[in-house]
């Protein structure tokens, strides 16, 4: 016999694990009042974990149990079924043993023709003895203690499967039941999902109340409509875009925490419902709204319809939280890439500083072999510690290169600060800042930059950034105290950060002293966050005023002139001519503003020559050497060479005096020709 007609409906409170099968089983050989139906009694308070019920429970059971015998047998261990007569007539496809309190399946001989077999609420551990009944097609174990799937290869024309409510641990040997419509496993002990992948025609799948952490393995499962994975443990879920049926899809109770967890469910172009209620996905602002967006065929969401507004604003919002995104993903990447920058920055810091000590220690070294043998430079010792050659050289040159593809320098500006990394990072003092953001800007931090390369774009800061107030060092090699003369240049600090890391200046006990000094002009508030007192003021000038009045005493008047700015300048001009005046023309105010002045002169004094600049000068004074050696050198040769014509005519002249005698003697001789010829040069010139 082959069934007519299987019709499923799918259970709808959020709370029940059953998948909700109505199924209809009807014969051509059986007249209309012996069709049997399979549903839902949703009101059954008594047995509410039921997946399947008899509408025939309460009569159709209990003549039955008034007709059945259960005969032990002195040839077997199983209890024998015996029905009567009149009972195979009337119920000739079916059998219910319901509530018998059976611990072993029963003996069934001569029922072959059984369709329907119910062993509900018994104590069965193990199916056994069904294997004569090959035109069984729907088996119902729910409620009983098993713990294997087992003894059920012969039974091929098999349907419907209902083990719900034992205690089965994994799916096995349903090898030869490829013609399962219906699968009930709720209520066990199973971990994983297996051993389905032929059921090609199953459709219906309940999971419910297991201990499943993931869905998987459900390829292979091409007419399933509905799966019900309640209640267990899940936390992702795979495959399931690849079930081209599948239209109820129960996911309540579980531990989803992210749509990107189910994310293949936007794939499914079938799924109609589905459900997430008891999920922390479901607690999220955004969970409707995101489901909506990515499930666009979905007709309900937790058992409740989905409306076209609901959708609309599920759009609308949707499209808000990918810009969101977006956005968010965009400042992730500046941030990475701001990462991987500084990173970049630092290798070639570190390159750089690296090198410079080589070099160093290269020259130290020839310094050290030239004064233990000054006759011996040959060529074997110049190779020997060359200046820009050699193998470690060359592999940090190489290194450099390699960096030099990435950006080797950053510009950043975070509210009110502009940070600059990397010696490439200068240049951006050069470019046309809006008037709103330099003026915005009052802290200025330097990152593995030489301050000495620092030193030439203090001029640039003042203008660019008239309020900058806060200056920060951070790997910037300030190793003397002379380099903060350098920063007396500017309009206004405020704030000075020197960190420790590439900056030895401060293992000097003094130097915050001595920045409090130079820079009084200033009136510092705070050195390394540590605010300034007045006592910290004298210590200072305790300490270094000494050295700033010899500094200063020292130096002839055309060289403080030269030091000191346009404005010092006409200060310094003022107090030298004050000096000349009488004593009672001067007032005490004065007196007190030229003792001010005096102490910015000497102050100003204490300046800083960077190493490029010092360089340049001495190449200028090489130059300049040059040109008055050569100079000398040519008024020696030219007053030489006057001397020896001078000689020369010293020793010629008394000839040549006489032969001067003797010509004009003989042209004055004839007075009268001398006349003529005279007249006639006349005559000529004009």
């Amino acid at each position: 016999m082959i069934p007519g007609k299987y019709r499923s409906v799918s259970g709808r409170a959020a709370n029940n694990v059953n998948c909700g099968l109505h199924l209809v089983i009807q014969t051509s050989s059986l007249p209309e009042k012996n069709k049997v139906e399979f549903k839902l009694n949703k009101d059954t308070s008594s047995f509410p974990g039921r997946l399947l019920q008899h509408d025939l429970e309460r009569n159709y059971s209990s003549r039955q149990g008034d007709h059945i015998n259960l005969v032990s047998s002195s040839l077997s261990s199983f209890p024998i079924l015996q029905r009567s007569s009149e009972e195979k007539i009337l119920y000739s496809d079916r059998l219910s043993l319901e509530r018998q309190k059976l611990t072993v399946c029963p003996i069934i001989n001569g029922e072959d023709h059984l369709r329907l077999l119910n062993f509900q609420h018994n104590f069965i551990t193990r199916i056994q003895n069904i294997s004569n009944l090959q035109k069984l097609i729907s088996l119902d174990l729910y409620d009983n203690q098993i713990e294997e799937i087992s003894g059920l290869s012969t039974l091929r024309c098999l349907r419907v499967l209902l083990l719900g409510k034992n205690r089965i641990k994994k799916i096995s040997n349903l090898e030869n039941l490829k013609s399962l419509d219906v699968l009930d496993l709720h209520g066990n002990q199973i971990t994983k999902i297996e051993n389905i992948n032929h059921l090609c025609e199953l459709r219906v799948l309940n999971l419910a109340r297991n201990f499943l952490s993931h869905v998987d393995n459900l390829n292979g499962l091409d007419s399933l409509t509905e799966l019900n994975l309640r209640h267990n443990q899940i936390t992702f879920v795979r495959d399931v875009d690849n079930l081209p049926c599948l239209q109820h899809l129960f996911l309540s109770f579980n531990n989803i925490s992210s749509f990107d967890s189910v994310s293949c469910l936007a794939d499914s172009s079938s799924l109609s419902d589905i459900t997430f209620d008891g999920n922390p996905i479901a607690q999220e602002s955004w969970y409707k709204h995101t489901v909506l967006q990515n499930m666009m065929q979905l007709r309900q969401l937790d058992m409740k319809r989905i409306t076209e507004e609901e959708r609309r604003m599920a759009s609308v919002l949707a499209k808000k939280e990918e810009e969101k995104k977006r956005e968010s993903h965009k400042q992730s990447l500046l941030k990475e890439k701001k990462r991987l920058t500084i990173n970049n920055v630092a290798r070639q810091w570190d390159l750089q500083q690296q090198r410079v000590a080589n070099i160093a220690t290269n020259e130290d070294r020839k310094d050290s072999d030239s004064a233990q043998d000054p006759c011996q430079i040959d060529g074997s010792t110049l190779s020997a510690f060359p200046e820009e050659t050699g193998p470690l050289d060359s592999g940090l040159n190489n290194a450099l290169q390699g960096l030099s593809v990435i950006d080797t320098y950053l510009v950043e500006v975070d509210g009110d600060t502009l940070s600059l990394y990397g010696s490439g990072a200068l240049e951006s003092l050069d470019r046309n800042w809006s008037v709103q953001t330099s003026g915005m800007i009052t802290t200025v931090s330097f990152t593995f930059i030489e301050f000495d390369e620092i030193v030439h774009v203090l001029p640039k800061l003042k203008i660019k950034f008239p309020n900058s107030l806060h200056l920060k060092f951070k790997e910037t090699n300030l190793v003397m105290l002379q380099q903060f003369n350098a920063l007396a240049q500017l309009r206004r600090v405020d704030q000075l950060t020197i960190d420790p890391q590439g900056n030895p200046v401060v293992n000097f006990t003094l130097w915050k002293y001595y920045v409090l000094f130079r820079l009084s002009h200033f009136s510092m508030q705070k050195i390394n966050g540590t605010e300034v007192t007045q006592n910290d003021m004298i210590m200072a000038e305790r300490l270094f005023g000494i050295l700033a009045h010899v500094a200063s005493s020292e130096l002839p008047q055309y060289r403080l002139i030269s030091i000191l700015g346009d404005a010092r300048k006409k200060q310094f001009r003022y107090l030298l001519e004050s000096k000349g005046k009488k004593p009672g023309i001067i007032n005490e105010e004065n007196n007190d503003s030229k003792r001010l002045v005096g102490e910015n002169t000497n102050r100003a004094t204490l300046n800083y020559t960077t190493r490029d600049f010092y360089n340049e000068k001495l190449e200028e004074i090489k130059e300049k050497k040059k040109f008055c050696k050569t100079y000398i050198e040519d008024l020696v040769k030219e007053a030489t060479e006057i001397n020896m014509k001078n000689e020369a005519l010293q020793k010629l002249w008394p000839q040549m005096f006489i032969e001067l005698v003797r010509d004009a003697v003989i042209e004055i001789r004839n007075k009268n020709s001398y006349m003529k010829l005279c007249l006639q040069q006349i005559t000529d010139q004009k």
